[in-house]
């Protein structure tokens, strides 16, 4: 405790005027803003005139101001302006300022000592501190510099009462007027509060001004009764200090950061907000927080100004943390608990009772939590959180300077007290599991069941690094062999996605702690999965046949066939293999095969080009009704997907698909999985949804310059080709531009990307590489038996390049392959654009016939996409025979059609053939009945008349699918919602419109 004193040391009882005389009237104190002084007494001594009196300060006030750093003080300097000069009167009293930790009490106490100075006022001083008694008397004994023993009292002894404190004092007001001063009064000694408040009682005639600072704020811990408390309002005046308004903060933000040389207001909107924030409109806490930031950021001015930093490590001066620590030691260590198990408990949000938790983890009052909150949020420390709306920390540095210092130990213990608090409340088992992430394991026998039952919600929900870190805690604690086994095997399988390596890791571990055949075939296969992805196809067949022949096992055995049939796509050699022995034993033993490996063996046959599409769909929908074990049907339900999409079967497909990912609920690493979400682009890509295309692989396909790491894939593929018929070439450059071919790993996507590549460098004109790439996609499906060009139509994009470089004899003899495939398959997509190829690559008449027989083939069909690029190659055949006329109407078709699918690249080369048939296309109206194609309008027509959609799909020979999307397309067209409107909104129909020659 310290004290300071202009008395002289000898000063005592005796010296100075009679102080019980008639006390001088009283006046009412002015309004805040009025600098007026009341009229002295006659009986008063002589008052310092009015003018001498120091003017109000103001935020501006020059360097020789007393109070240059108040800031919002107007009130407060008001009422000691007006207080000094009734002292001087000779109307003492007492002067309260009562405020939080760090609003400014001490520098308001500076500033009245400063106007008692410039007043000519004697100024005593003291600083009360805690722990700093040193007996009864100690903080007035420092203010008045009375020693602890002194002239022996009227009992004779040289003990020191209250009376003779009180004629201490009355000796110094003798002498002069006089100003007391004393700072955090809250924390003096009992003897020398009574002292002060009896004394304030008996100040009414004296020129005695006492001014004290209070600490008033909201604690935990109830506060003690404040000094005026008992006093009459008559002799006390008390002023509360709040926190620096908004408009205030920023200016000393700004005028901080102009300090540097830069012009006031030079900072960032983000800079000063963030500054408000974290100085919570506390001077004490803004004025160390900038402290800090013009030592750490000297030079940060304007737009180029660093952020301001979220982390108190980045503040190396470290004032900010220090002044956040003796705020939270001065509102006790209650409080203080409070505040740091708050912030410790940042983000757990999901609980409807903040306060209610705090206060069941620290052991502390509901009632004053509750309070505490309140007050924390209107003082500007804590903020609602826009979205659940709970307390938090108005900035992450204040958070992290609360936090700072607290062991490790103490965090730890909040967390688990909070997940056992929150568990026998009932609240929802990711919360609980979000507290055991922070805490180490002390053998709870209900924490690993906790910590799963959060992974698997987590999974669900798709919050994989939230299961992933779920999963890891719970390998700390401690598990059997076969459950902490099947964790690993979880966890491999998820953190494969992000980090590979880790994951398999975790796989090939879980697979020696398996003892049961199930769980050992259900992990071998995943981690064969992640294998072969990671293009080690070798060493997942060597975990596959480690696994032995499991004779007494039959289901399972199947399971291990199944999957490495599957497995075989990631490696030519090992799928020929595979296949040729699968051939063998359907042809000598079929009935040992289930409805999977026979679906799987029509799949082979249908890439080889041995059987058409009509017979395997009925095979693949006969499989899909026998019995079949459990484990087996998502491979059974993957391997029909793929079939039925290549069979333009897109109903069969996307119902497939569905079954398999959200019935079943794969794990991205079951060898299905991968297949069914290929088939989902492959459904809509087939369909002409380039958009739609776009959005899918958005999220899957990284963009560059990441893509080179992700490598070649169907999704980067389908990507690339959306791209092209987007007129987005350049995009699609940058995609492929770092994929090296020569290091990709062997498998069928590295042949699906080669296509694309080729589609985008005939596109961009490069057709000797697109030949190039087309040819080399070739070779690789013709070493894995894949003749058929249901999957990639690489001999026409080859036999469109060899026409393009002026090589038609090349062009011609592979175009008769590819058609003799096509046939063989017989689907409108498969045929027609072999017909297209062949017959441009044939010409002359037989040419023509070829084209005009893909066009019939993708009549009636919803085929969109491929009959445009059929129309376009027949109306030029029509044009090279001398027969534009018969040309026009049929590219128009064309580019109307592709306009309707918004396919840019689809409309601009069937524009520019219409362009090359001597004819303009016409403005086509895109709403109305002449907006609709030749379907839409057979198909309305039908509707109109009242026939079903079952109806008219039978009667056209059409998927119900294809009905609904034409009959949706009419709808928008004609601006109507119901079928009832039909007939209105079409009659009279007109004939679809044509160009005359």
């Amino acid at each position: 405790m310290t004290a300071a004193s202009d008395a002289p040391l000898g000063a005592g009882p005796g010296t100075g005027p009679d102080h019980t005389t008639t006390p001088f009237p009283r006046t009412p104190p002015p309004p805040p803003m009025s600098p007026s002084i009341p009229s002295p007494s006659p009986r008063s001594p002589s008052p310092r005139p009015l003018h001498s009196l120091p003017t109000r300060p103001t935020l501006h006030s020059s360097a020789s101001s007393p109070w240059p750093r108040l800031l919002e003080r107007e009130a407060a300097l008001d009422l000691l302006a007006f207080e000094a000069g009734r002292s001087l009167d000779g109307s003492g009293r007492l002067v309260v300022f009562r405020g939080p930790t760090g609003t400014g009490r001490s520098t308001l106490l500076e500033a009245a000592a400063a106007l008692g100075t410039k007043l000519g006022m004697r100024v005593l001083r003291a600083h009360a501190s805690p722990g700093g008694s040193e007996g009864p008397f100690t903080l007035v004994r420092q203010l008045l510099s009375v020693a602890d023993r002194s002239a022996p009292d009227e009992d004779g002894t040289g003990a020191l009462s209250s009376a003779r404190l009180w004629q201490v004092l009355c000796g110094y007001a003798a002498l002069s007027p006089l100003l007391v001063v004393v700072d955090d009064v809250h924390l003096a000694d009992q003897a020398s509060r009574r002292w002060l408040t009896e004394s304030a009682r008996r100040l009414t005639g004296l020129p005695v001004l006492m001014v004290v600072t209070e600490r008033g704020q909201y604690d935990i811990a109830p506060p003690s009764p404040g000094l005026a408390h008992a006093l009459p309002p008559a002799t006390v005046g008390s002023h509360a200090l709040a926190p620096l308004s908004r408009a205030a903060a920023e200016r000393l933000i700004r005028g901080a950061h102009a300090g540097t040389g830069e012009q006031a207001g030079a900072a960032s909107a983000e800079w000063v907000e963030g500054c408000v924030r974290a100085g919570a409109g506390n001077p004490l806490l803004l004025g160390a927080l900038l402290d800090d930031l013009r030592a750490v950021f000297p030079d940060a001015h304007g737009d180029t100004e660093a952020k301001l930093p979220t982390s108190t490590a980045e503040l190396y001066p470290g004032a900010f943390v220090s002044a956040v620590s003796w705020w939270l030691e001065s509102a006790g260590p209650g409080t203080a608990t409070v505040a740091r198990t708050l912030a410790e408990l940042a983000g757990d949000d999901d609980t409807d009772d903040v306060g209610g938790l705090l206060a069941e983890v620290t052991w502390a009052d509901p009632s004053r939590v509750a309070g505490w909150l309140t007050a924390m949020v209107r003082l500007g420390v804590l903020r609602r959180d826009p979205v659940h709306g709970g307390p938090r920390f108005a900035h992450p540095l204040l958070r992290e300077a609360v936090l700072d210092g607290w062991p490790r130990a103490h965090r730890q213990a909040v967390h688990r007290r909070a997940a056992e608090l929150r568990r026998r409340r009932g609240d929802r088992v990711g919360a609980v599991a979000a507290h055991l992430l922070r805490t180490p394991s002390d053998g709870s026998a209900w924490v690993p069941g906790t910590l799963l039952d959060a992974a698997s919600a987590a999974a669900r929900e798709g919050r994989t690094a939230d299961a992933v870190a779920f999963l890891r805690r719970a390998l700390d604690e401690p598990l059997p062999r076969e459950r902490r086994a099947a964790v690993l095997a979880e966890l491999g399988a998820l953190e494969f996605a992000t980090v590979r390596s880790s994951g398999i890791s975790r796989l090939a571990e879980a697979l020696r702690l398996q003892e049961r055949p199930r769980e050992r075939v259900m992990t071998a296969v995943t981690l064969g999965t992640a294998l072969a992805q990671e293009g080690e196809p070798h060493a997942a067949f060597d975990v596959l046949r480690g696994l032995g022949a499991l004779e007494d096992e039959p289901v399972l055995a199947r399971t291990v066939q199944t999957a490495a049939a599957l497995l075989s796509d990631h490696d030519r050699e090992i799928r020929r293999r595979v296949y040729a022995r699968l051939r063998e034993t359907a042809a000598n033993s079929p009935e040992g095969m289930s409805p999977a490996v026979r679906t799987l063996l029509i799949r082979y046959e249908a890439t080889a080009g041995l059987i058409s599409a009509d017979w395997a769909m009925r095979q693949i929908r006969r499989l899909l009704t026998a019995p079949e074990d459990p484990l087996l049907v998502p491979y059974l339900l993957g391997t029909a997907a793929s079939v039925a999409q290549w069979a333009d079967a897109r109903d069969d497909a996307e119902r497939l698909v569905r079954a398999g990912l959200t019935e079943h609920r794969l794990s991205p690493l079951h060898p299905v999985h991968p297949s069914l979400v290929n088939v989902r682009v492959d459904t809509t890509a087939a369909g002409g949804q380039y958009a739609r295309v776009l959005e899918e692989t958005a999220g899957v396909v990284p963009p560059p310059p990441d893509t080179p790491r992700a490598g070649p894939s169907n999704f980067l593929a389908h990507r690339v080709l959306a791209l092209v018929e987007h007129h987005r070439a350049a995009e699609a450059e940058r995609l492929v531009a770092g994929v090296n071919v020569s290091e990709a790993h062997d498998s069928w996507e590295l042949n699906r990307f080669l296509y694309a590549r080729g589609v985008l460098r005939a596109a961009t004109g490069d057709h000797a590489g697109a030949l190039a790439d087309f040819l080399e996609c070739g070779r690789r499906q013709t070493g894995r038996d894949i003749e058929s060009p249901v999957v990639t139509p690489w001999r026409s994009a080859a036999a469109e390049c060899y026409l393009a470089l002026g090589q038609p004899q090349e062009a011609l003899a592979i175009a008769e392959v590819e058609h003799r495939y096509a046939t063989v398959w017989n689907t409108p997509r498969v045929r027609s654009r072999a017909l297209r190829v062949l017959g441009a690559a044939t010409g002359g008449r037989r040419g023509l016939e070829l084209t005009g027989e893909a066009v019939e083939a993708l009549r009636n069909t919803p085929l969109d996409t491929e009959l445009v690029q059929a129309l376009v190659a027949h109306g030029r055949q029509l044009v090279a025979a001398g027969r534009p006329g018969r040309a026009r109407p049929l590219l128009r078709e064309a580019a109307s059609t592709a306009e309707r699918l918004a396919v840019p690249r689809l409309l601009a080369t069937a524009e520019t053939a219409l362009r090359a048939s001597g004819a303009r296309r016409r403005n086509t109206p895109l709403t109305g009945t002449n907006s609709l194609t030749a379907s839409e309008r057979r198909i309305a027509a039908l509707a109109a008349d009242g026939s079903t959609n079952a109806e008219i799909s039978e009667l056209l020979h059409l998927a119900k699918r294809t009905v609904e999307t034409h009959l949706t397309s009419t709808y928008r067209k004609l601006g109507i919602r119901r079928r009832s409107e039909l007939k209105s909104a079409l009659a009279p129909l007109p004939p679809h419109p044509t160009e005359s020659p």
